[in-house]
């Protein structure tokens, strides 16, 4: 796997794992637990690098992934929202915020947090947790840097917050390939993606100059598992 890092200070083009979590654990050295938001656009994979950064340091770390806060399909109903699930009106910004500001100041105790269930279609309870000896929090997702009401709050509760990206042609495959998964057949899948999930990344996009590390990602299948 590849990483360039372009806002590295010490010129390191392609960190490997090791040395990003080493940049990411640096941000606890001045607090007794530190928030590390993960951007970028649907496909970029966020996830997968959150995970393998977490699974790296260890139990020094946990995952918060924003994908918990979506709306349920309850919720995105009785808002019009169901054609736009995963867009930036159809998740609890405001829930969010809540939790991370509860994890940086309730260090002593296991905190619950909720996650998204594909095979479900919808947000789950409690899936991960962060303990009292987690000193970094890795969280992700799509609009962590957006310069919008709520996400503001969510950003600026960050020690860093990180923009992943991919090439374009990456994530257009991830992408219909998670659609598929989930049960759409292939004209369903691409449509999904260009109605959907290509003016969510647009959006997104927007927000990369507020991010603090440029992070792109190639060949992230191969990242799954990594130590």
């Amino acid at each position: 796997m590849e990483i360039a890092d372009r806002r590295t200070p010490d010129g390191d083009r392609a960190p490997s794992l090791s040395r990003l979590a080493s940049y990411a654990w640096s941000l606890t050295a001045d607090a007794p637990r530190a928030v590390l938001g993960l951007a970028g656009p649907p496909g970029a994979g966020k996830s997968t690098l959150a995970r393998a950064l977490v699974a790296h340091i260890g139990e020094g770390a946990a995952y918060l992934p924003l994908d918990g806060f979506h709306l349920s399909n309850i919720q995105l109903a009785r808002l019009g929202l169901t054609a736009r699930k995963g867009s930036e009106p159809s998740f609890d910004v405001w829930g969010y915020v809540d939790l991370l500001r509860r994890v940086l100041d309730d260090t002593g105790r296991d905190i619950y947090v909720p996650d998204y269930d594909r095979t479900l279609d919808e947000p789950v309870a409690a899936r991960h947790l962060v303990p009292p000896a987690a000193r970094l929090v890795v969280t992700e997702g799509n609009y962590l840097a957006c310069d919008l009401p709520g996400w503001r709050d969510a950003y600026a509760l960050m020690g860093e917050c990180w923009y992943v990206e991919a090439p374009g042609g990456v994530r257009q495959v991830r992408l219909v390939e998670r659609q598929l998964a989930g049960g759409r057949d292939e004209a369903e899948a691409r449509n999904w993606v260009a109605t959907n999930d290509d003016p969510n990344g647009e959006l997104v996009e927007k927000s990369r100059d507020r991010c603090h590390r440029i992070v792109s990602t190639i060949g992230m299948d191969m990242f799954k598992g990594s130590q």
